[in-house]
């Protein structure tokens, strides 16, 4: 059996008719109403998971995943369904209004099975396991995810969103006139007949009705799936069991790496075949690897930055460098950026980064971050610093717990007043033209004629009727609405308006701090206050970064606070666990304490270590490195190489799998290989060095063919072809001379350095590693002299922060 095979046999069961012996009960007309505001709870009433509370007043008996539901599927011999989500996430909303909340349905899938509700983010290996199967047998992903599965965990159907009844359509009539480049005939006739034709009368495109607008494809009601499946289950068990482990067995052998072997390192050609790659995904009118929808992709960032910092002579670097400006640049002036209450939102559904899906995840935050940062270390263009600044503070400010930790995510849906039945998708960011005219109604300045509402309209695109294409649009819940999107700078702005950019400036300020209170009074969208492991270990290291660079304390202290509340938390016996949750009088409650994963461990590795980087306090560095050897013991294939992404023993995970691609997160592996390659030097590691040449082999294959497929990874492997420069800094930590030295070694753009302090403190951490730092010291106790070095072959001292910026300046540069 082949991924093909998997596909028709689940396209059986999911399409095949319903029995009429099975009884069956559905809603119809108005029935169905939602139950969410009964007061009969469900099993995930005593859960953390913020999604998982989402669904205790469900009419469905929703069981957690574990031991319970298991022995009941066994019991009961019944199929288990399995739907898992996240608790921003819009479609999963649509389900659980649809379906879930119906009580009709509800009683089918009480009566016919065990169900089970997932939080991905609480457990992405249970996450991981079915959408590798879903993927394989219906050929595409995404959430909610809806799995059928034997008594012994094992799939046998599945898909992600299905409707509440049968949807039979065809592509609407606007979208088909843009398609017709790359769609075939239809093979189907009938009346009325519609058929496009070339120049010389030949057809390339045809049908019979097409409707108005887009409506689903032949996807089966999910009242009628569940008959079909639980009719089919009663009918001919063995043959689902047997069709079930023939699945596992081709998952099983497709989902495991094969073994390096006589696999090589990875060289040049991978590093180039990456920078085409991307070129040639690349678009250049708006920026960003695809034409819509479009994902920011910070891993992207980061190889092209390391590029141009290591090799800013190659014209391809110089090109990668350009590529990743202007989509930074379109990002931050498009609706994917909230111009009103700061931060990102996930992905753009067009090509402009104009209508964005208004979720706002931590994930992305944390990253743009980095990548905002590069940009500003790479152009000095102050813009590009205020927009870390506008992403740190709506992180501090929203996604912030009292006791340090992040929380995870904002919600696209809310009320779009207090008084409104159902939410809408991005009802809390978006505005009326009227709206805006009479909220910004008064006088840019004392005599100008234009009021800041004309002024704001011009900068932001705002117009009569909205500025949504109805296409972005699909359920009206934008129309007439504008999302804000910048299509001139403030300087052309200013002309326009005859003003300074100043005062252009501070008038668009003073709009968006209006409009900013007002939508303080609007419904919130709901918070997901999980704090993940993960997560919390991205922005540690983004904040840290952040008040590294800029030489704002107020983000290293943030951040320090961050780490502590890991410290506090989520770590215990020299363990993480995956997630905390937000409890009542602020106080915070770890749940089920999950272990961590491993990409839990690989975050807060490299927080931990640009939180020492930032501060050279070495505490942070040893934390560093026990973690690094407790991921090494719970993770690493001892029989071929790399980490899985769960520990071994959990005998609900069917398969133990090595993620092989960087996608809105970067995988473990590729976050891990760039821990091991900046550790090994630092540490005097040459094991993490061997580990890291191991991972590269492992996937050597996929960096060589399909390199984009890794950005991170890549991204690794060019630092680790070229030897570290070692920047020492004789002298005392915390001093005014040492401060100014190291602000200036974050602010260049040369991202391949190992930074060490010297400060005659022989029994210390660093000393204990490496003992010829023993050679290095300052003249006096107030100065700092720096020594830029390769394996402690070193260039004269400099001793003022002048002196070492020059010698900084030129990065890529052999200086030794």
């Amino acid at each position: 059996m082949n991924f093909s095979t998997i596909g028709r046999w689940v396209s059986r069961i999911c399409h095949q008719p319903v029995r009429q012996t099975f009884q069956r009960t559905m809603a119809t007309g108005g029935e169905g109403a939602s139950c969410a505001s009964t007061e009969k709870r469900n099993r995930l009433s005593s859960e953390k998971s913020p999604y998982l509370l989402q669904h205790a007043t469900n009419p469905v008996h929703w069981y957690p995943w574990g031991e319970e539901a298991f022995s009941a599927a066994r019991r009961e011999n019944k199929l288990i369904f399995l739907s898992v989500g996240y608790s921003t996430c819009h479609w999963c909303h649509v389900m659980e209004r649809e379906s879930f909340e119906n009580p009709n349905i509800a009683e089918l899938m009480n009566s016919n099975f065990i169900n089970v509700k997932v939080d991905r983010e609480e457990r992405p290996d249970v996450d991981k396991v079915y959408m590798t199967f879903v993927t394989a047998s219906s050929g595409r992903g995404g959430w909610p995810m809806s799995c059928f599965l034997t008594p012994e965990l094992v799939p046998v159907a599945g898909g992600t969103y299905f409707p509440p009844e049968d949807r039979y359509g065809r592509v609407g009539f606007g979208t088909l006139l843009n398609r017709l480049a790359v769609k075939s005939l239809s093979g189907s006739g009938g009346w009325p007949m519609s058929v496009w034709l070339t120049p010389d009368l030949k057809p390339v495109y045809g049908g019979t009705y097409f409707p108005p607008v887009n409506r689903y494809f032949g996807q089966p009601g999910f009242p009628e799936l569940l008959v079909s499946i639980a009719s089919q289950w009663q009918e001919n068990e063995e043959k689902f069991k047997t069709s079930g482990m023939q699945i596992m067995e081709v998952l099983n052998r497709t989902s495991r790496l094969p073994a390096p072997g006589a696999s090589s390192l990875p060289g040049e050609e991978a590093i180039a075949k990456c920078f085409a790659q991307l070129s040639s995904s690349y678009e250049p009118e708006y920026g960003g690897f695809s034409e819509s929808p479009k994902f920011p992709q910070p891993s992207n960032f980061n190889f092209l930055f390391t590029y141009y910092a290591l090799c800013p002579d190659l014209d391809d670097s110089r090109r990668g460098l350009d590529m990743a400006l202007h989509t930074l640049t379109k990002m931050d002036q498009g609706g994917i950026h909230d111009h009103v209450a700061q931060g990102f939102a996930r992905y753009s559904t067009d090509e402009r980064w104009h209508v964005p899906h208004f979720e706002k995840m931590l994930y992305d935050q944390a990253q743009l971050t980095i990548s905002y940062l590069d940009a500003y270390i790479a152009t000095g263009k102050n813009r590009f610093a205020d927009v870390v600044r506008d992403i740190l503070t709506y992180v501090m400010r929203d996604l912030s717990h009292p006791s340090g930790g992040f929380y995870s995510a904002e919600d696209a849906d809310s009320f779009p007043t207090a008084d409104a039945k159902e939410k809408r998708e991005g009802a809390f960011c978006v505005w009326t033209y009227e709206e805006i005219t009479q909220l910004l109604s008064e006088q840019v300045k004392s005599g100008h004629e234009a009021t800041l509402a004309k002024l704001f309209c011009h900068h932001y695109s705002v117009v009569e009727g909205g500025n949504v294409n109805p296409y972005q649009d699909p359920h009206d819940e934008l129309k007439e609405q504008n999302v804000l999107i910048e299509h001139e700078t403030i300087e052309e702005t200013s002309q326009e308006f005859g003003l300074s950019q100043e005062e252009c400036e501070a008038a668009l300020n003073k709009a968006k701090q209006i409009l900013y209170d007002v939508r303080q009074k609007r419904p919130r969208p709901h918070l997901d206050d999980k704090m993940l492991t993960a997560w919390n270990g991205m922005m540690i290291g983004a904040m840290g970064r952040a008040g590294a660079v800029l030489g704002d304390e107020t983000y290293l202290q943030r951040a320090l606070q961050a780490a502590e509340f890991v410290k506090s938390y989520l770590y215990k016996d020299g363990k993480l666990f995956r997630a905390a949750y937000a409890a009542p009088n602020d106080e915070v409650s770890v749940g089920s304490c999950i272990g961590g994963f491993a990409d839990d461990y690989a975050w807060i590795i490299r927080g931990f270590l640009n939180l020492y980087e930032a501060t050279l306090d070495t505490n942070w560095l040893e934390l560093a490195e026990e973690l690094q050897d407790k991921q090494n013991e719970l993770f690493w294939d001892s029989d071929g190489t790399g980490y899985f992404m769960t520990q071994s023993g959990d005998e609900s995970i069917l398969l133990r799998i090595k993620e092989d691609q960087d996608g809105a997160e970067p995988s473990a592996n590729s976050v891990s290989v760039g821990n091991l390659v900046r550790l090994s030097p630092l540490l005097d590691r040459p094991d993490y060095r061997a580990k890291a040449e191991a991972i590269f082999c492992l996937f050597s294959d996929r960096l060589k063919k399909i390199p984009i497929a890794l950005p991170e990874m890549t991204t690794s492997l060019l630092l680790h072809q070229k030897p570290p420069e070692q920047i020492i800094l004789a002298g005392k930590n915390g001093t005014d001379s040492l401060r100014k030295m190291l602000q200036v070694i974050h602010r260049e753009a040369n991202p391949w350095h190992v930074i060490m302090l010297a400060d005659d403190n022989h029994e210390s951490f660093m000393y204990a590693r490496h003992s010829s730092l023993g050679n290095y010291h300052p003249k006096t106790a107030d100065e700092t002299l720096v020594y830029v070095c390769q394996n402690f072959r070193c260039l004269l001292p400099m001793n003022t922060p002048e002196q070492l910026k020059e010698q900084l300046k030129n990065p890529g540069v052999n200086r030794l």
